[in-house]
């Protein structure tokens, strides 16, 4: 018989932080993304229709990347994308690109509201993915662990 079976305070739970953590970070990944849409919402009441439409577009741009490799997609695996498609796709889809510009933004002579809306619109997609679920893609095509 072994020590852990004579001695039940020896046997220790599984270990939960691996499945903690990860709702963790998808609750702050969906906080982040409620965030920005409210602020890309702000600058399209604050600023017009330009920059509303910007970053809408913003929003939904990083998932053309798909259409890369469209023609590829019927003989990928379920849920694989397209490995010429995956430079693409992981550059649109880092947050340090928009978060950097976001960061620079006051910095630059650029003072054109619609702009940073876009970017509001860009990390609101990312955040969204990565609260969904969804992250960056292996050379292969598929999600990352």
């Amino acid at each position: 018989m072994s020590a852990t079976a004579t001695h039940p305070e020896n046997v220790t739970a599984p270990a939960t932080t691996g499945g903690a953590l990860t709702v963790a970070r998808r609750v702050a990944w969906l906080a982040n993304a409620l965030f920005w849409s409210v602020f890309a919402v702000l600058e399209a009441v604050n600023h017009g229709w330009l920059a509303g439409v910007l970053a809408f577009a913003f929003f939904i741009a990083p998932d053309l990347t798909f259409l890369v490799g469209v023609s590829d997609a019927p003989r990928m695996a379920k849920g694989q994308l397209p490995p010429r498609a995956v430079p693409f796709y992981n550059t649109a889809h880092r947050a340090l690109v928009p978060l950097a510009l976001v960061a620079l933004y006051p910095f630059t002579p650029v003072v054109w509201a619609p702009a940073f809306a876009a970017l509001c619109g860009w990390l609101a997609h990312i955040s969204y993915d990565r609260a969904f679920g969804y992250g960056l893609r292996t050379k292969e095509g598929f999600q990352r662990g």
